[in-house]
């Protein structure tokens, strides 16, 4: 009878104690907001912390996107490239077609010296996203970066122009006023307008004309006319306006600017 006295008391003892272990347990578990404080605490270094803690430490956070600044120009990289190309990367040089310091030799290819570098550097980008459709250029410049294109730019700019001549008697009045006054019959504006009144042109907007290859100027206005060429609205549609001899009159006359 004792001993089952004293595991009454101890039985009794115990259960008045868990019971208010229990109790404070409920207490701070609600004090808490509900939620267990080995999880509302978890140290994300802890080799046991949840993967969600772990996936949210700023060590795993992706890097923020850096801007990266193009390079200035460089015309000695472009000198390089115009006239030895780079093997490695399929470059191919320019002076094979555009001749020493951007000066061809004949009408086919065009003169590219003193020629402005963001006009330069638009029509090597129009040929690479096709927007300018030639199959000899477009593979020409398949193998080029911007920093190569703005390179090559920058080099040709500094090159010496070398002149030209107009060898059309019959037709040097009519495009001489063409070129210094236009068409107003058929709407069509002075070319001095935009390329200046010597055919140097304004750089950073329209090309210098003066002193290329009549055969040259000749061609592209007629794939301006017929659509072949697309990458200037504006000169579609003036030359859509202008016929045989009227262009062969004007790019004559051109060729002879200075």
């Amino acid at each position: 009878m004792r001993q089952s006295s004293q595991n009454y008391k101890f039985n009794y003892s115990f259960s008045l104690v868990s019971k208010t272990q229990f109790f404070f347990a409920i207490l701070a578990f609600l004090a808490l907001g509900g939620v267990a404080p080995s999880i509302q605490a978890a140290d994300p270094a802890s080799p046991t912390a949840p993967a969600s803690a772990l996936a949210n430490t700023p060590a795993t956070m992706p890097a923020p996107a850096v801007a990266v600044k193009p390079a200035m120009p460089d015309a000695l990289a472009g000198e390089a490239l115009y006239i030895s190309g780079d093997a490695k990367r399929g470059v191919v040089a320019c002076v094979g077609c555009h001749g020493a310091n951007g000066n061809s030799a004949a009408g086919t290819w065009p003169k590219l010296s003193a020629q402005g570098s963001a006009y330069i550097v638009k029509q090597l980008k129009n040929y690479k996203d096709g927007t300018r459709a030639n199959p000899i250029m477009m593979g020409m410049v398949a193998a080029l970066t911007d920093q190569d294109m703005a390179n090559i730019a920058a080099y040709l700019r500094k090159q010496q122009a070398t002149g030209g001549v107009a060898q059309s008697k019959e037709t040097i009045e009519l495009g001489k006023t063409i070129y210094q006054a236009g068409i107003a019959a058929k709407g069509v504006p002075a070319c001095a307008g935009c390329h200046s009144p010597n055919g140097v042109g304004v750089p950073a907007q329209y090309p210098r004309l003066s002193g290329q290859w009549a055969e040259y100027t000749s061609a592209q206005l007629g794939y301006f006319r017929d659509g072949t060429r697309k990458n200037g609205a504006s000169m579609t549609t003036i030359a859509s306006k202008l016929s045989d001899l009227e262009i062969k009159a004007v790019s004559d006359y051109m060729a002879g600017l200075r």
